[in-house]
């Protein structure tokens, strides 16, 4: 125009004008009246920090479902974020939006890697016991809904409900090490026991019943040879192969784990039992209670109340079941080496008496066998001595 200003639109229609000043456009926008003489930016504000970031994480082995939430907000959408740098990434840029950040995410075949990385990187990390996460039972149950409600999970369990979920204690790098010791020798047992059993079924299933314990060993094997024919022989040295192979990491391994606990030890109670206890309770002052230690072992009887209906149930056996087996064993011996000792002493009316039932005898087990525990315990932490428990010691 003849005043210096030109017209033209925008791309979504508005009419505007411009004014030529000083080698500058200034914008003026016509159907608002609005005038806009500051071309230049306002400086962006400094980023506020927020108190907390709480990550719900759903793992796998190739990467992680991530679920974020600020401060008492809603959730937002699942993130894909995979291990390694990835993951590094990830959790900086978080650590740089937040004073303080929490993750959370279930125990599971992969272990507590993740945990000592997340924890080496600053944040508080909750492994907790694999649960049901699809509470309304809608039928619904993906990655990215698990990570939601595990999120949702914590934000309660840091508002004050203990009960959100159950913690999972995660152990040392040494703990660990001497646990998979442990649980290796009793994976080859049992994988000795499966060959074992393989071999047998193969010679019944041609007419022959084998009784002989370990019919591998070489003074079984030469009868065997004796009277078996020549191709189920040739079949059975497969097994018997295998078998001596394991059978010689076994004892390997035996030796390892008893050389893992002293010589102080209650008579009936093996070097091997209690290691291998010891190995799966981790850490026997982390224990404030009997209460806690009852409940590890599973050995508490499980209850069903509802107004002035009353039921107690068997045991609940929501603990480490490995434990509870080794426990369940070494009662069994204490009746037979110690009988005078505090536990057995409590049940000897059912013990102790030749006549009493086998379901009264196993219910009174299972008491010896979670007092057995407490008793470690007190032991292992100083809190008692033998004497007081009437042990003898080995």
């Amino acid at each position: 125009t003849q005043d210096g200003m030109s017209v033209g639109k925008s791309h979504d229609g508005r009419q505007l004008e411009f004014m030529k000043t000083n080698n500058s456009l200034t914008e003026m926008k016509t159907n608002t009246h609005r005038l806009n003489l500051n071309t230049n930016p306002a400086p962006p504000q400094a980023a506020k920090l927020c108190e907390r970031i709480l990550l719900g994480i759903d793992q796998h082995v190739a990467d992680l479902r991530v679920v974020r939430q600020f401060d008492g907000a809603g959730t937002q959408p699942p993130q894909r974020v995979y291990p390694g740098a990835d993951l590094q990434r990830f959790i900086q840029k978080q650590l740089r939006l937040a004073k303080q950040v929490f993750a959370v995410y279930e125990a599971g075949p992969c272990g507590f890697v993740l945990a000592r990385q997340l924890q080496s990187w600053g944040v508080q990390v909750y492994v907790i016991r694999p649960m049901k996460l699809d509470t309304l039972g809608k039928g619904v149950n993906t990655d990215k809904t698990d990570a939601a409600e595990l999120v949702s999970r914590l934000d309660r369990y840091l508002a004050g409900n203990r009960k959100a979920f159950a913690l999972v204690r995660i152990p040392t790098p040494e703990q660990e090490q001497r646990r998979c010791v442990s649980r290796q020798r009793e994976q080859l047992r049992r994988q000795r026991q499966r060959l074992a059993a393989m071999g047998k079924s193969l010679m019944l299933c041609q007419g022959h019943h084998c009784t002989l314990r370990d019919w591998w060993e070489q003074m079984p094997w030469a009868k065997l040879s004796s009277k078996l024919p020549a191709w189920l022989l040739e079949r059975l040295s497969v097994f018997r192969t295998l078998l001596l192979n394991v059978d010689e990491q076994l004892q390997a391994l035996t030796k390892v784990v008893v050389a893992q606990v002293g010589q102080a030890r209650p008579l009936g109670c093996g070097p091997l039992t209690l290691a291998s206890a010891t190995n799966e309770v981790g850490d026997w002052h982390r224990f404030h209670n009997r209460k806690q230690v009852g409940s590890l072992t599973g050995l508490c009887g499980g209850v069903s109340s509802s107004g002035q209906t009353h039921l107690d149930l068997c045991i609940t056996k929501h603990g480490n079941a490995r434990l509870r087996y080794l426990l369940i064993e070494l009662a069994w011996r204490m009746v037979r080496f110690q009988p005078q000792c505090t536990a057995v002493q409590k049940w000897k009316h059912i013990l102790l008496r030749p006549g009493a039932h086998a379901r009264q005898r196993k219910r009174a087990i299972v008491a010896v066998a979670r007092q057995l525990a407490v008793d470690l315990w007190r032991w292992q932490t100083g809190r008692i001595t033998p004497q007081q428990l009437s042990w003898k010691m080995a």
